[in-house]
């Protein structure tokens, strides 16, 4: 068989970080940054790839086991080609998961497999990788576009593909800008907002359910184009991820300095101790922005949507 690649965009939640685990909606959005996972018959596979790529192995061979148990499942070599940074909040391993699934059953199937049954071999992949994951991340990266997602119970996701993008006057002044890799990874920061919620349940519930609200609030500014309600969001979901303890004091002030240029959150699960991953900011004016971030050596990428979600790139 000749060599079967898939590609999978990263993620940003752009509203509802933590909140998702607890039943409560995020809005979440494709982004523009892709991991490309290409398996074939010959060649070696790099043995700390194979190792990091047990969990979604594990998982496409135990779903063909049992729906077709005759079928010789032999590996194939495995190459990757990423451009997403990794453990910053981005969904890099949703991304990862959705390809390497969509390749793998490809491969042994013959055959483009459909969004719905990669998405729930990444989900099991994401719980190895991150213990208890919401399943909003490896959603995304599947189905890209703007994603509304809540999981009321393991077996209860309301997943609704919104009919409509981030407006142009909103995406145009968008920038990720990176506080470096946070030392928790995913994993440890549910399990500190976990052990938060245990010893403050109370307030806990209380910014779960500002949250909610303000996400929300979010999508109407979205179909709106409202920048003032989108940018107000924003600003009231970072104080609420300060509340939970998953933003360190260093990117706190971070934001605290960039608040002349614009309004900014942290995207993903933070980090309490050095960095918190990349704040999701609307600059007022992005010029003047990237000259201070130029200026001031503090690294950047630029926002771009992603529409399509895991995808067969078919040779050319």
């Amino acid at each position: 068989m000749p060599s079967i690649t898939y590609k999978a965009p990263a993620k940003v939640i752009l509203s509802g970080e933590h909140a998702v685990v607890y039943g409560k909606p995020a809005l979440i959005i494709g982004l523009g940054k892709y991991i490309v996972v290409t398996v074939c018959e010959s060649g070696d596979s790099d043995p700390q790839l194979l190792e990091g790529s047990k969990p979604v192995i594990e998982a496409v061979h135990n779903y063909l086991q049992k729906k077709y148990p005759e079928k010789e499942l032999k590996l194939p070599t495995i190459t990757v080609q990423n451009d997403i940074p990794l453990g910053r909040g981005l969904g890099s391993s949703a991304a990862f998961a959705a390809a390497l699934s969509g390749a793998l059953l490809h491969y042994y199937l013959g055959e483009e497999p459909s969004k719905d049954t990669i998405n729930s071999l990444a989900y099991i992949a994401e719980k190895h990788f991150h213990g208890t994951p919401s399943g909003a991340d490896n959603t995304t990266c599947c189905y890209g576009g703007l994603i509304f997602f809540r999981k009321e119970f393991e077996f209860l996701k309301t997943i609704s593909a919104l009919h409509a993008k981030l407006p142009e006057i909103i995406e145009s002044k968008l920038l990720l800008i990176d506080t470096g890799k946070p030392e928790e990874s995913t994993m440890e920061m549910v399990k500190q907002v976990r052990i938060f919620y245990n010893a403050n349940p109370l307030k806990t519930d209380e910014i779960l359910n500002k949250m909610e609200k303000t996400t929300k609030r979010l999508v109407v500014s979205v179909i709106k184009e409202d920048v003032n309600g989108f940018c107000d969001s924003l600003k009231k979901n970072q104080s609420m991820l300060e509340e939970l303890g998953v933003v360190s004091p260093r990117v706190s002030q971070i934001i605290e300095k960039l608040q002349e240029f614009g309004v900014g959150k942290i995207t993903g699960a933070g980090g309490k101790a050095n960095g918190s991953g990349f704040i999701l900011f609307y600059a007022y004016d992005k010029d003047k922005t990237i000259r201070y971030l130029n200026n001031n050596i503090i690294p950047f990428i630029e926002f771009t949507q992603d529409f399509n979600g895991v995808q067969y790139q078919k040779s050319s």
